[in-house]
């Protein structure tokens, strides 16, 4: 699927040209040279940022005023060509997909298909409810047009409500003078949250049963579980936090599906919306939304995050990217490019192999692996042509 990369101030590379054989390669480097810096320039050429959460101008080579990543695509891939370019002075981002700048730049999202595993992936599990969340944000912009659309007018309708929210808490007692101006940015953010949040919902709902066969597949035997939680939905005085029909498990969420349930939480963030907005003046932030939500990951009845081991945390997060693989690998109708960066490092043999084999079964096409050593090439991978970073340069 890529067939040439091409990075020009990126991270520490200054001009890195890359040929990449058919089923993948394997890059071998002491770390801080440059191996993860590679697997990133190619996700970012999917995801339009980085991997690693970084700012765009952080990805600017130091000194440099801008940086520039290309591929070029074999079958079957219907793109032959994406470049993703970024300059320092004017923050400005430029796509371009087989030469051509599209009318947006989220036209160009998974234009080159790849899905990446790291020891890092651990803060899926551990992490804040906002690791967790933009996991599912990826996955679902990745294969859902009408996720993606939804995310992207609900986050730009949030941006501006909490803008005028915080004018209006510095306004004090005046507050409720900006709550007419306030309101007028509900209508959207009801309509698009419901989106966002029934979408979620039954993705999770979906994947639930298969999140916890490939848990007790990796040799965890206590049952991992997923649920994800609409919270924030109260409609008057007294009401929970979370609405009992919107968790994975509520009884709404098993017999609503698809337009229903989004047009049941359009109903409920509006009328949510209308009910907090004297506390959201007063604090200058919205408080209902799928901003706020979480996707809980349990051992048992415990959550993983704080009563799970390393092992079975970094088992969880493997288990939610091999999802995100398979979802990729529905809409694409084939293998995604794997960016396997050191995945196993952390993991005892046992669970290694057992890993190994569900990707597999997943389906393996491409791959780029980078170790720290020789020894560290799984045997499945030792076929694959090899090639040394160093200092920013690959040879």
């Amino acid at each position: 699927m890529l067939s040439r990369l091409i990075a020009r101030h990126f991270r520490n590379f200054d001009a890195l040209d890359l040929s990449v054989p058919p089923e993948g390669l394997v890059i071998v480097g002491e770390n801080g040279q440059g191996k993860t810096n590679l697997l990133e320039a190619v996700a970012f050429l999917s995801l339009l940022r980085s991997m690693r959460g970084a700012r765009d101008v952080d990805l600017i080579r130091f000194g440099a005023p801008a940086l520039h990543v290309r591929a070029e695509l074999a079958a079957p891939t219907v793109v032959h060509g994406v470049s993703v370019g970024f300059e320092r002075a004017t923050r400005r981002k430029k796509v371009a997909l087989d030469g051509v700048e599209p009318p947006r730049l989220s036209d160009a999202l998974g234009a080159l298909p790849s899905v990446s595993f790291s020891p890092a992936d651990v803060a899926l599990v551990a992490g804040t409810p906002g690791d967790r969340r933009r996991f599912l944000d990826v996955t679902l912009a990745l294969t859902s047009p009408a996720y993606l659309h939804a995310l992207q007018r609900f986050r730009a309708a949030l941006l501006r409500r909490n803008a005028l929210l915080k004018q209006a808490q510095r306004l004090g007692a005046r507050a409720d003078s900006m709550a007419d101006e306030v309101a007028l940015w509900e209508p959207v953010l009801a309509e698009q949250g419901a989106v966002v949040a029934a979408l979620r919902l039954a993705f999770v709902r979906h994947e639930a049963d298969r999140f916890a066969m490939l848990a007790a597949a990796m040799g965890e035997r206590q049952a991992v579980t997923m649920r994800y939680t609409v919270t924030g939905l109260g409609t008057g005085p007294g009401a929970g936090p979370t609405a009992p029909s919107a968790t994975g498990e509520g009884a709404g969420a098993s017999t609503a599906t698809g337009e229903a349930m989004a047009a049941e939480f359009r109903e409920r963030y509006s009328a949510a919306l209308a009910h907090q907005r004297p506390q959201e003046l007063r604090r200058g932030v919205t408080l209902v939304g799928p901003h706020r939500d979480e996707l809980a990951l349990l051992l048992g009845a415990r959550e993983l995050r704080t009563f799970g081991s390393a092992g079975q945390q970094r088992s969880a997060a493997i288990a939610l990217r091999l999802l995100e693989l398979s979802a990729v690998r529905r809409t694409i109708g084939g293998a995604p490019l794997l960016l396997l960066d050191d995945p196993f490092a952390e993991l005892d043999l046992g669970r290694a192999a057992r890993v190994l084999g569900l990707l597999e079964e997943a389906g393996v096409e491409q791959v780029l692996l980078a170790v720290p050593r020789l020894e560290d090439i799984p045997a499945a991978f030792t076929r694959l042509t090899r090639a040394t970073m160093r200092d920013g340069v690959l040879s």
